[in-house]
C-alpha cells in the first residue's frame, strides 16, 4: 500500500495557502499575496532570499518584479558582480510586518490545534528530517 504522506503534505499546503490568503484579505492586507508574504518574511529576517525561499530563480525573479511594482521592495545594484542585486524593503513592507507575523501565528495555531507540546516537538523533528532528505536529494539530482 502506497503512503499518502506526499499527497497529504501537498493538500495541507494548498488548503493552508487558501486559508492564509483569506486571512490576509480579512485583515485588509492587499499589498501582497501569501506567496509574496513568505518572501517578505525572509527579507524581514535578512536572510539570503534565493537559498531560503527554495524557489527557482525564474519564479523568484517574477515574484520580485510584481513586489517591486506593488511598492514592497526596491532593487539596488551595489556590487561589482552584476548578477547580484540587493533587495531592500520599502516603508510599506516594513509597516506590514507586525500584521503578517500575527497572521502567521494564527495559522500555526490552526495547524497545531489539538497537539500537545510534546507532539509538536516530535512533529517538527519529523518535518526536519523530511526537509533534510529532500534537500539532500535535490543536491544529488542537480549535480
Amino acid at each position: 500500500m502506497a503512503s499518502l504522506s506526499g499527497f497529504m503534505i501537498s493538500k495541507i499546503k494548498r488548503i493552508g495557502d487558501r486559508i492564509f490568503q483569506k486571512k490576509l484579505e480579512k485583515a485588509d492586507i492587499s499589498a501582497f499575496n501569501g506567496a509574496q508574504g513568505k518572501l517578505l518574511y525572509i527579507l524581514w529576517q535578512r536572510a539570503e532570499l534565493a537559498r531560503q525561499s527554495g524557489l527557482a530563480v525564474t519564479t523568484l525573479t517574477s515574484m520580485l518584479d510584481r513586489m517591486e511594482q506593488s511598492g514592497l521592495i526596491r532593487r539596488e545594484r551595489n556590487s561589482p558582480d552584476r548578477r547580484k542585486t540587493k533587495i531592500c524593503l520599502t516603508e510599506l513592507a516594513q509597516g506590514l510586518r507586525g500584521q503578517y507575523e500575527r497572521l502567521s501565528e494564527d495559522m500555526t495555531d490552526v495547524y497545531l490545534r489539538g497537539f500537545s507540546p510534546e507532539e509538536v516537538n516530535l512533529f517538527e523533528q519529523f518535518l526536519g528530517r523530511v526537509l533534510k532528505n529532500l534537500e539532500e536529494e535535490e543536491f544529488q539530482v542537480n549535480k
